[in-house]
């Protein structure tokens, strides 16, 4: 058994980040993905450097383990093609909004009449039953909208974190999901749908920190953990550069005070609980900023250590890649692609003792697979090109 999901077929309708990602991360599990694109591709094929059309690194870095199909939707032939594909699949994943599938033909109750036991599972910017199911919502509209704009503006004006951050987050909980609902199958023999709505996610996302008095029904009395809202809150300077770090329990903080010479400051009634330390938060970032900058990095990581007090350093993005601990666990991998030539990926994360995920497929070329899977489903070459609207490779 090479994966969790070994033996799962899941059809993948996606595009961009949400659901690509989804579907990798059901991949790199071990089940079979198959990528059902237009005659144009995925939009993220074109997005960053390449070395060939269509073969982008964006693309790249979210559609590893997948076979590529090209069916044009438009087309009667196609969407009786997919019909026929979906009868095969244990998943179907997508992440339009629900009209489109309507549309298309591809929603719930046309997929599930042909596959009951089938886990179709989507992704799109609000809940399915609200008045906002069909608006557009892409990762900057919803990061306004959830609120994590504005918290990561502080006192400033709204920001965007500077990742596609809720695309990613909404792409583990469409993948979790998932997996619960092949479980519950399993527990049951029943299919079902699941939709997970990105502004709920977020929102649960950013709350958990910052509901605050709002858990108490009050939220006119605070919202927003004030640790996390102070502005001093943020990697301090040393001499020669930054340190990350970061006390929680009280006897955290009594090692911290310890390693900056300043074991006095546990009874100081300003610092020695945790309510204390919360309510002059910016008073104790002030105070702990002082002292970092009066040795090197080097030296206070050496000293943190020693005092057991969590702490790291600030990578960029190059030195995140050159990061000798995760050259040292193996964390970028080096494959050869048969058009692309050779490509750094990264490995799957998460470990499992006694079915590891794999990096199986590279990312495929556009309708790669094509023809192999039409004709796994008992079509003729001929009838194919009226599928997939496109030249068969």
């Amino acid at each position: 058994m090479s994966g969790p999901l070994t033996g799962i077929r899941v059809i993948d309708v996606t595009i961009a980040v949400l659901g690509p990602l989804a579907s990798q991360i059901l991949g790199d599990m071990g089940a079979e993905v198959i990528k059902v694109e237009t005659p144009e591709g995925d939009p993220m094929r074109q997005i960053g450097p390449a070395r060939n059309p269509g073969m982008a690194a964006y693309f790249l870095n979210v559609n590893r383990n997948k076979k590529s199909l090209v069916l044009d939707l438009k087309r009667e032939a196609a969407r009786a093609a997919m019909l026929r594909l979906a009868a095969t699949a244990d998943v179907f994943v997508h992440n339009m909004r629900p009209g489109a599938a309507t549309r298309l033909g591809i929603d719930y109750p046309a997929i599930s009449a042909v596959s009951p036991r089938i886990v179709y599972a989507w992704a799109s910017g609000w809940r399915a039953d609200s008045a906002h199911r069909d608006r557009a919502a892409f990762d900057d509209v919803i990061q306004g909208e959830s609120g994590l704009a504005a918290l990561n503006g502080g006192d400033g004006p709204p920001r965007y974190v500077p990742m596609v951050v809720a695309d990613k987050i909404c792409a583990h909980v469409l993948a979790s999901s998932v997996a619960m609902a092949l479980f519950a199958r399993e527990r049951t023999g029943q299919g079902q749908e699941v939709h997970v709505p990105m502004m709920e996610v977020m929102s649960a996302f950013n709350l958990v920190d910052h509901l605050w008095h709002g858990v108490f029904g009050e939220p006119e009395k605070g919202l927003g953990y004030p640790r996390m809202l102070t502005p001093y809150r943020r990697p301090y300077a040393t001499s020669d550069g930054y340190v990350c770090l970061l006390a929680t329990t009280d006897r955290q903080w009594r090692a911290l005070f310890a390693a900056i010479e300043r074991a006095d400051l546990a009874d100081d009634p300003r610092f020695a609980t945790i309510e204390q330390r919360t309510a002059n938060i910016d008073e104790l970032y002030t105070l702990l900023a002082e002292y970092m900058r009066r040795r090197s990095t080097a030296e206070w990581r050496a000293r943190l250590d020693k005092f057991d007090v969590p702490n790291g350093g600030v990578n960029d993005l190059p030195g995140l890649v050159a990061d000798p601990y995760l050259h040292e666990t193996g964390f970028f991998r080096r494959v050869e692609h048969p058009s692309e030539g050779p490509l750094v990926t990264t490995a799957i994360p998460v470990s499992f003792s006694g079915s590891p995920g794999s990096l199986r497929l590279p990312p495929p070329r556009l309708g790669e697979h094509t023809a192999a899977i039409l004709a796994e489903l008992g079509y003729s070459r001929d009838e194919m090109a009226a599928i997939s609207g496109a030249e068969l490779p």
